[in-house]
């Protein structure tokens, strides 16, 4: 970097052809306001609402928005429609979130927890959009409000600093970071695709099995001939984990394996905490290994998906904490593959759905869970639907790991070429 070609400001340094700008500043913005007050409904009012829990990664999908009636008073709602290269942002819920309105919508008004930006012909909406994605805005936004973000208001944006470089290099800035949320996007596709893919050869493989022709109608439905339907008591057991006190964690140690590390068909590291090493000493009965299968037994349903998933190998050693079961096979009948593709079905979520206790804060007794009816293949027959299964999995996450380094490039570009650190080269 030749630091010639820069100047120090508020927020760091940025190639002196830039300015910085506030979001408020009628260079950049015609008008910034809150949103009518409004509730959704059932009805067909004709008119929608966006929400701000209709904003994710920074898209909506338009077509689920829910209809609408307004519950307070207003002659003209035509500056409540969203129209092409709005900037709507969120100031409660996803706090911060925002969302570039990508054609005129002119029976979709938006929320009163939500501000919407109407931006001037000198700002490019997509370089502004990238901008509110960036750590710039982020840190922005922490500092004036602290770690926690519990709303923001509109004085808080119009002193927002923008970095803000010739119009021709916001274009080009933004065609670049457009070509890699087109390359995450196709891939998002791909993996969607793969998904519904692995429902339906779940549930072909775990109703049909592989070359059957004869079938029969069991309590659980209806099963190849040669299936067997036995408890999962039977063949597997559940081993709940310990409960150990705050004093017992430590700063680095072994990984404590909780409720929160269980994810949908995937172990979760986001929160890690850890317990002394020579627990695995102490508690060898509690340990992990890979390819254990382990279940959230609290809350073990949560928007429709199972909390059910199996260790790999980057996952162990770990320690079993309390209200997380792991899925011990005892019979030598039982595929540790096929069990955990059998758990986590559609088929057995219902059935174990009806076993739960409580309604705030559901959960499922060891006692109950083993009573659960589950169709037993052959024991060949087993590893090969898992090792179908295993294929599209591994496709997965091929899928899921090119998607994360999109996003790790996503973010690189994004810090260098919104301050200038990396310049680009306009079209002739």
């Amino acid at each position: 970097m030749d630091y010639r070609k820069f100047k120090d400001t508020e927020i760091g340094r940025i190639p002196k052809e830039w300015e910085v700008v506030r979001l408020g500043d009628k260079k950049i913005s015609k008008e910034l306001f809150y949103g009518i007050t409004a509730k959704a409904t059932n009805k067909d009012t004709g008119l929608k609402m966006l929400r701000t829990t209709d904003i994710k990664n920074y898209s909506v999908n338009w077509e689920s928005l829910p209809f609408c009636e307004i519950t307070e008073k207003r002659e003209d709602l035509s500056r409540y429609f969203l129209k092409e290269g709005d900037l709507i942002i969120a100031r409660a819920g996803t706090v911060g979130i925002s969302v570039l309105v990508d054609k005129d919508y002119k029976n979709v008004i938006f929320g009163s927890y939500l501000i919407k930006v109407i931006l001037n012909s000198t700002v490019n909406p997509k370089f502004l959009h990238y901008f509110l994605q960036s750590h710039l805005y982020w840190s922005h936004l922490r500092k004036a409000q602290g770690s926690t973000l519990k709303n923001i208001n509109l004085p808080l944006l119009k002193s927002l600093l923008i970095p803000l470089p010739p119009l021709p290099e916001q274009r080009r800035i933004a065609e670049i970071l457009s070509t890699v949320d087109d390359a995450i996007q196709k891939v998002d596709a791909a993996i969607s695709k793969t998904e519904r893919l692995k429902k339906g050869l779940l549930h072909e493989l775990l109703t049909k099995g592989i070359g059957h022709k004869e079938f029969k109608d069991t309590e659980i439905g209806r099963i190849p001939r040669e299936w067997e339907v036995v408890r999962l008591g039977e063949v597997a057991e559940v081993m709940s984990g310990l409960y150990f006190k705050f004093s017992e964690f430590v700063n680095k140690g072994v990984r404590c394996f909780k409720i929160d590390n269980v994810g949908f068909g995937e172990v979760i590291w986001d929160v890690v905490t850890f317990l002394p090493d020579d627990y695995l000493l102490k508690y060898k009965e509690l340990v992990l290994k890979e390819g254990d299968i382990v279940m959230a037994l609290n809350r073990p349903i949560i928007n429709g998906k199972l909390k059910i998933a199996m260790l790999r190998n980057k996952d162990v050693p770990s320690i079993l904490y309390q209200r997380v079961g792991k899925i011990i096979i005892k019979s030598q009948e039982l595929s540790n593959y096929y069990l955990f593709y059998l758990l986590a079905s559609e088929k057995f979520k219902k059935q174990l759905s009806r076993s739960l206790i409580g309604t705030d804060q559901p959960y499922v007794r060891n006692s109950l869970l083993l009573k659960i009816k589950i169709p037993l293949p052959p024991l060949p027959e087993q590893r090969r639907i898992a090792e179908i299964l295993s294929t599209v999995d591994q496709k997965l996450d091929l899928l899921k790991r090119r998607k994360e380094k999109l996003i790790r490039i996503k973010k690189g570009l994004m810090n260098d070429l919104l301050t200038g650190k990396r310049r680009v080269k306009l079209n002739a």
